[in-house]
């Protein structure tokens, strides 16, 4: 767990002297942006996105394909925000795919999706590709992509650490198939291998054997983006074996794809409705998505607002009361810690369970969160898997950020 660097000049954290009532645009989904790069990049055709997220996490993934040979052009509209309008305008992205190839070094940051989504990319270069990070990525768990692209064929140098640096020695295709992986502490090693699968020449079976399975929803995300793209994907929900997952071998499309906003980024605005009995609007907000955010509307619903989807996107509406809960977030992990500050002020205890694999993250989450919080005079304690919150009544003081991000 590492705190960000001390800074003299302290956010001064805002503060509502009544209900809220707003409309708030978010950015695109880093979890979708960063799929859809890797999916563009080995797509038998140009694409698109449009209304990407630009944050260090996708501007890396970007940069990494760039360095193994994909072309990527930015374009960004002077008469549109960032974000981008409903009508797709604003910032987009062109992908240019190509065979990847090396001698290339790429950054992964502190950036999950890169360090786990580009090792199987990589497998497929021809010529040697080199991860390399920050120095807490050499303690997150790489093990399940590691040992499932050698056991599919892939010759890969790690010092036998099952984590970074390493450098992966593309042959420029892999076999592929069957594969069994223990992807207890990420779903993103299921991802990894699906997203590159209609790539290798058997496609990819992928079988998880581990006793969990945390972030369900972001395989469903990645299963479902990998259809748009023309792949055929066998899963549990449509008929297949417990646990196993089947990308056949094809050609990808390249796709013109408009970015979902992210819905956890979310979280933070809706929480600010339910605390002051407020409202806020989220534009856009998809009927359906497989976005974890999207649990949103249950779950602070049941703590005591309402909310209402319509063409003009979420409206989330609070009472000012806020009720404890007993939720399990395996699935959801990526939201506990908005969760977890809306706990601290409710008017009961909660618990959150299921999320034992935060400790794993970009930092500790579930010690950050208990420290953090307990400094500004909070009651929280650490379980097995996750934190128990009792209220007490909070006061001022310095809030700790560390190496943490919401998304998954």
């Amino acid at each position: 767990m590492t705190e960000s660097p001390v800074h003299t000049d302290l956010w001064p954290a805002p503060l509502a002297t009544g209900a809220v009532d707003a409309t708030v645009g978010v950015p695109g989904s880093k979890s979708v942006t960063n799929r859809a790069l890797v999916l563009a990049a080995l797509a038998a055709e140009p694409g698109w996105l449009r209304r990407p997220l630009r944050s260090r996490d996708t501007v890396l993934m970007a940069d990494a394909l760039r360095a193994m040979g994909v072309g990527i052009e930015e374009t960004v509209s002077s008469s549109s925000s960032l974000a981008g309008g409903p009508d797709g305008t604003g910032e987009a992205w062109r992908v240019i795919p190509a065979q990847p190839h090396g001698p290339a070094t790429v950054d992964v940051g502190n950036a999950g999706t890169v360090m786990r989504f580009l090792p199987p990319v990589a497998a497929l270069a021809d010529g040697p590709i080199r991860f390399d990070g920050d120095p807490r990525s050499y303690e997150r768990p790489l093990h399940g992509v590691i040992d499932a692209l050698r056991a599919l064929g892939a010759r890969i140098d790690d010092n036998e650490r099952g984590a970074l640096p390493m450098t992966v020695h593309g042959a420029g295709a892999l076999d592929g198939g069957p594969v069994e992986i223990d992807a207890s502490s990420s779903s993103q090693f299921v991802s990894a291998l699906l997203l590159s699968g209609p790539r290798f020449n058997q496609g990819v079976e992928v079988r998880h054997v581990g006793a969990t399975l945390p972030s369900l929803p972001h395989i469903r995300m990645t299963v479902d983006m990998l259809r748009a793209a023309g792949a055929q994907v066998d899963t549990p929900e449509s008929g297949g074996e417990p646990n196993v997952w089947r990308v056949s071998p094809s050609a990808l499309l390249g796709r013109d794809l408009v970015v979902e906003p992210d819905l956890s980024n979310a979280a933070p605005f809706l929480a600010a409705a339910l605390i002051t009995g407020g409202r806020v609007t989220i534009p856009d907000w998809p009927e359906r998505t497989t976005q974890p955010g999207d649990a949103l509307r249950e779950i602070f619903t049941a703590m005591g607002g309402s909310c209402e989807l319509t063409d003009a996107g979420l409206t989330f509406t609070g009472t000012g009361r806020i009720t404890g809960i007993d939720a399990d977030l395996h699935e959801v992990g990526e939201l506990t810690p908005v969760i977890a500050a809306v706990a601290a002020l409710a008017d009961s205890e909660s618990v959150l369970r299921g999320i034992a694999h935060l400790r794993l993250h970009e930092t500790d989450r579930l010690a950050a969160l208990a420290k953090e919080i307990n400094e500004l005079g909070g009651d929280v304690t650490e379980t097995e898997d996750g934190l128990r919150i009792r209220p007490r009544p909070l006061h001022g003081g310095v809030f700790h950020t560390y190496d943490c991000l919401l998304y998954t």
